[in-house]
Formats: structure tokens, C-alpha cells, sequence
């Protein structure tokens, strides 16, 4: 009996093929959630929500997507399930964003289905990230962390931009918003397709880290599970570089105003149509995708050095946005742009470098949290000295940013 032909095997892909499919996966997800979370307010709003209703429902999200990572950063890492707490984040979100096209047909429980469900789409988000980030940092070693994350934060901008501008078209040639949520899943369903693809095309997405470390517990008294718990979620056995660095990250992040701050502000002062905003936030994340670029491939010359000059792009931002002057109100927005791209590209691929392999997701997590205080703290104190100080603003954000610099310069000497 003539035995049965084997398949070939599939061919493996290369670093590179296999980190630009992974940024796709970025650029399909990102098309679902960003458009979701551009048109949430609305949306909720047709339902029947108040604004209250709406800030607490979103607010809640993003606050799930940031604390959550403190407890599934350290999960990927003792349960060594990157690829699965991977999969299922891109999971939820694949799922819960296109359900929303249902909630209005749901009578007076739409307004609280489609609440869980964008709860549960930021969940998802917490549940990925840390482990996603991981797996990025493995995926670009042979690459350059660098490059690997520059590349992968370009296509994710790419997404960012056309999935809000995707609902937008469908809005405006249906009159509804819930037809943009249906049209959603294809790019969800896609985002799938590509993960199950890099499972078979690339094994080093599913097999255990080579890196990890297994070296035995620091000699301490003994610790309760909460404790251990605890531990994990502050990053009590990172290095202290880390934390330094994480720190510095969080004061730049401060400093950085969202662009809402800053277009509220040009628009006050009749430098910039309302309509016109989404032009020059497109400006904005077109610099980004192009910083994140360029500032990769000198990460990986020059190592974590290229970082220092973040707080001073950070420093620049309202000394030309808070100006009566078009022109420098755009080259603004163009240094903002630029120093966003770094802050959420070539540090995250600094973040890969000052922590061991099998700790990588509980950092993340970590450094997530901390930003993301910073980034609490900062659009405070913009929004309280905005209207009238903009002056004593821009003093603020130069003193944090020299804070910022030292311990950046410390870190990049122990790093």
C-alpha cells in the first residue's frame, strides 16, 4: 500500500515579515477600536445616555484598560500564555464592537448592553497589551527593538487614522451610526485571520521565551499570595533603573497636553476652523507614524541616548502652540506629533532592554500604569491653567520636562 504524501511544511516567516504581520493585526484592530471609541460619545448620546452616563461609561473603559494591565501583565508572565492572553484581547475586541450595531434594537436595554460592551472592548484591551508588547519585544530582536517597534506603531497609527474616518463616511451617507459598527467586523474578522496566519508562519509567537529567566527567588522571608500579588503589580522585583525610567516617562507623558487642549485652544482663538481640526490632527499622526521611523533605527544605533531629546520636543510644544501665530501654532502640533511618535514607540522598545525576558509583560503593565497617572496629572493641570495662564502652563510642563531629563540621563547611563 503506497503510503499517504506528506504535506511540505509551510515555510517559516522571516523577522521582519513576521513583525510587519503583526503591525497588521495592529492596523486591523486599531480600524475597530478607534473608530468605536471616536464615535462612542454619540452613540451612547442616541441611546439616551446623558453626558454624565457617557463620561462614567467612558471613563470606566479607559480606566479598566490601564489598572487591568497591573494584574494581566504579571499573569503573562508567571502563566507564560503571551499568545493566548494576546489572542483573546484581539479577541474582544473583534467581537464587542461590531455587537454595538444591535443595541439599538434592543429597546430600553440598549443604552446598557452597549455600556458592557464597550467596558468589556477595554478589557480587552487590558488583557493584550502587556503580553502583546512581549511578544514584540521577542518578535524584533533579530530585526532591532527599534525598528521592530517604530514599524509596528506606523501601521498602527495607519489604523488609528482610517477607522475613525471609516465610521465618519458611513454616518455621513446613512444618517445612522450604528451601520459603521457592523461594517467594523470585517476589519475585526481580519485582524483574527492574520493571528491564526502567525501561528503557523511563525512559530516564535507561541513558544516559550529562550530568554526567560528561571533563576530562583531573591532570600526573603516568605510572602502571601496578596503579597506576591502586590509585588507583581508594582514591580517590586524590577530593577530600579526601570522604575527611573518609567518615572521620566510619566513626567513627559504629563507634559505632553492631548491634542483636545490644544485644538480647544487654537479654535478659542480663531487661528483654526473648527472643521479644519481634523486636518491638522491628521498632520499630527502623520509626523508620529514618520517620528516613530526615524527615532527606531537611531534607537538601534545609538541605543537609548536618542530618548534625552523627548523633554526637550515635549518643552517646545507650548511655547508655539499658545502663540497668535498660525505658523507656529502647526509647527506645534508638528513637534507634538513628533515627540508622541517616540514616547509610544522607541520607549517602549527601551522598556524591553532595561528589564529581564520573563518579566517583560509585568513591566509593561507596570509602565502603562505610570504613564498613564502622568497623563491623569498633566491634562489637570492643562485644563485648569488653559483658559488664562497658559504662560505659568508653559513654565510647568518646561520644569517637568527638566526632571524628566535628569533621570533620563541617569537611566540611560545605568541602562
Amino acid at each position: 500500500m503506497t503510503p499517504a504524501p506528506v504535506a511540505p511544511p509551510r515555510p517559516v516567516w522571516t523577522p521582519w515579515r513576521t513583525v510587519f504581520a503583526f503591525g497588521l493585526v495592529s492596523l486591523a484592530a486599531d480600524m475597530v477600536y478607534e473608530g468605536m471609541r471616536a464615535m462612542a460619545g454619540p452613540f451612547l448620546g442616541s441611546l439616551g445616555a446623558s453626558a454624565l452616563t457617557v463620561g462614567l461609561v467612558t471613563g470606566a473603559g479607559e480606566a479598566v484598560a490601564l489598572v487591568l494591565r497591573l494584574v494581566t501583565g504579571p499573569w503573562a508572565d508567571r502563566s507564560n500564555r503571551h499568545w493566548r492572553l494576546t489572542v483573546v484581547g484581539y479577541g474582544m475586541t473583534a467581537v464587542c464592537v461590531p455587537l454595538l450595531a444591535v443595541t439599538p434594537f434592543l429597546g430600553s436595554a440598549g443604552l446598557a448592553v452597549a455600556a458592557t460592551l464597550i467596558v468589556l472592548e477595554r478589557t480587552g484591551k487590558a488583557v493584550r497589551s502587556p503580553a502583546k508588547s512581549a511578544l514584540l519585544a521577542r518578535m524584533a530582536t533579530s530585526t532591532g527593538r527599534g525598528k521592530g517597534f517604530a514599524v509596528h506603531k506606523a501601521l498602527d497609527q495607519v489604523g488609528a487614522f482610517t477607522g475613525p474616518l471609516l465610521l465618519a463616511g458611513i454616518a455621513a451617507l446613512t444618517g445612522l451610526l450604528w451601520p459603521g459598527f457592523a461594517v467594523l467586523a470585517v476589519p475585526g474578522a481580519l485582524a483574527m485571520l492574520l493571528l491564526a496566519q502567525l501561528r503557523r508562519r511563525a512559530p516564535i509567537a507561541t513558544r516559550a521565551d529562550p530568554d526567560a529567566d528561571d533563576l530562583p527567588a531573591p532570600d526573603r522571608p516568605p510572602r502571601s499570595a496578596w503579597a506576591e500579588v502586590r509585588a507583581a503589580a508594582v514591580g517590586a522585583d524590577l530593577p530600579r533603573t526601570f522604575h527611573l525610567f518609567s518615572l521620566a516617562a510619566a513626567l513627559t507623558t504629563a507634559g505632553l497636553m492631548t491634542f483636545g487642549v490644544m485644538s480647544y485652544r487654537f479654535v478659542e482663538a480663531g487661528l483654526v476652523a473648527a472643521a479644519v481640526v481634523p486636518l491638522v490632527y491628521a498632520l499630527a499622526m502623520a509626523v508620529e507614524a514618520l517620528a516613530a521611523l526615524a527615532t527606531g533605527g537611531m534607537f538601534d544605533r545609538w541605543g537609548g541616548r536618542v530618548l534625552l531629546g523627548v523633554p526637550v520636543l515635549v518643552a517646545v510644544v507650548p511655547l508655539c502652540v499658545f502663540t497668535d501665530r498660525l505658523w507656529l501654532v502647526l509647527g506645534g502640533v508638528v513637534v507634538w506629533g513628533a515627540a508622541c511618535g517616540v514616547q509610544d514607540s522607541t520607549i517602549k522598545a527601551y522598556v524591553a532592554d532595561l528589564v529581564p525576558a520573563g518579566r517583560r509583560a509585568t513591566a509593561y503593565g507596570v509602565f502603562a500604569a505610570v504613564q498613564g497617572i502622568g497623563a491623569l496629572v498633566g491634562g489637570a493641570v492643562a485644563g485648569a491653567l488653559v483658559d488664562r495662564h497658559t504662560t505659568l502652563l508653559a513654565v510647568v510642563i518646561g520644569g517637568l520636562q527638566v526632571v524628566a531629563a535628569v533621570l533620563l540621563w541617569r537611566t540611560t547611563r545605568r541602562g
